[in-house]
């Protein structure tokens, strides 16, 4: 079954950098569009980044543009998210998504905290 399992996580002062993981299986993970999401305390979850099957097409939320960059590993099937320049905004429940066979899978998340 599609199994999607986040890390990388951690409390982070601002300014600070983080990468946050994503091991996938299950799939054809090659194949797959896939993207970052983001839930921060009382909100709702928001698109942060996207990254074509072959790596080459990527997109980006307005706020992280310059910050952040998605990439992927087809061999090893793992999505990255590198945070540089961490703001206190920020902080958020972090989940990457695929969306195959008319189903949204998500992973557990894993927590961001920007703070001094």
């Amino acid at each position: 079954q599609v199994q999607l399992v986040e890390s990388g996580g951690d409390l982070v002062q601002p300014g600070g950098s983080l990468r946050l993981s994503c091991a996938a299986s299950g799939f054809a993970f090659n194949v797959y569009y896939m993207e970052w999401f983001r839930q921060a305390p009382g909100k709702g979850r928001e698109l942060v980044a996207g990254i074509s099957g072959d790596g080459l097409t990527t997109n980006y939320e307005d706020a992280v543009k310059g910050r952040f960059t998605i990439a992927r590993d087809n061999v090893k099937k793992r999505l990255y998210l590198q945070m540089n320049s961490l703001k206190f905004e920020d902080t958020a429940l972090y989940f990457c998504n695929t969306f195959l066979g008319g189903i949204s899978y998500w992973g557990q998340g894993t927590q961001v905290t920007v703070s001094s």
